[in-house]
């Protein structure tokens, strides 16, 4: 017996969600209905439409759209912990972010929810050892988004990336879950040096606008990193640093600050 598409909505609670906004999209702004119905409600799964909407915008003379189609359904075929991901994502934007009123916000229009999972497809490929078309990705997100994150790093889900705009990752640094970070943030080296050479920023950080953390240090669960920042040492979990170069503060900690998106620091400079 085949599974209807209304079938599969109920299965997925977050699709479920995306056709009704759609639906009610295309009703509100009848000159966007052809759009709506194109990237959203023309499709079964969520999985199916996100790979439409970011293979157009990837797309270009030297890939075309449905090539870099392809490339999305064959990655999130192989690996369907990329569209766990995906749902762990968007639920993290319109959880965190004031400015998203639903789901289908951060699906059609926020380019940190792009990048992020344009960047999911280029890791695919750098574990697949297509190095040359990961590159590739890299390449079209950043001028796509102004969001560099190279493809062999690793990022966990319910990442969220406001605005996007700025933002740098480097080639060996982890993003546990639950993380979240705002524009401009940059997770670097500190010089020329090999090996492994980028931050290890562990599950629930906050990084507010600015944040720069350099070199293979760990910022310890459930920390946060005040805006502006300079880091060049391991923040402890549940501290806060703040500052250039940063030092820590409030180190009796935060239960979640990635979801409580609290960015303003008392410091006391007695952690």
């Amino acid at each position: 017996m085949a599974v209807t598409r209304e079938k599969v909505a109920t299965c997925d609670p977050i699709w479920s969600a995306l056709r009704e906004q759609a639906e009610a999209m295309a009703v509100r702004e009848p000159a966007l209905a052809s759009f709506v119905h194109a990237t959203v409600l023309k499709h079964d799964r969520l999985e199916q439409a996100l790979s439409y909407h970011l293979a157009k915008k990837i797309g270009s003379e030297d890939l075309s759209p449905m090539m870099a189609r392809e490339i999305f359904q064959e990655a999130m075929a192989d690996e369907p912990s990329i569209g766990v991901a995906v749902r762990a994502d968007l639920s993290a934007v319109f959880d965190r972010d004031p400015a998203c009123e639903a789901h289908l916000d951060a699906f059609l229009f926020f380019k940190g929810f792009h990048a992020l999972q344009c960047y999911r497809i280029a890791h695919w490929l750098w574990t697949q050892d297509r190095h040359d078309m990961a590159r590739f990705f890299q390449s079209r997100i950043s001028e796509l988004f102004a969001v560099d994150i190279h493809p062999a790093a690793r990022l966990g889900k319910g990442i969220m990336i406001d605005h996007g705009t700025g933002v740098v990752i480097g080639e060996t640094a982890v993003i546990e879950d639950d993380v979240s970070m705002l524009h401009g943030v940059t997770l670097g080296g500190t010089g020329k040096e090999n090996g492994d050479r980028h931050p290890k920023v562990r599950r629930g950080v906050l990084l507010s606008m600015g944040a720069k953390v350099l070199g293979n240090i760990e910022i310890g669960e459930y920390s946060r990193v005040g805006a502006g920042s300079v880091v060049l040492k391991p923040v402890p979990p549940g501290c806060t640093a703040v500052g250039v170069p940063s030092h820590l503060t409030n180190c009796a900690g935060a239960d979640r600050p990635s979801q409580e998106m609290n960015q303003l620091i008392d410091d006391d400079k007695s952690g």
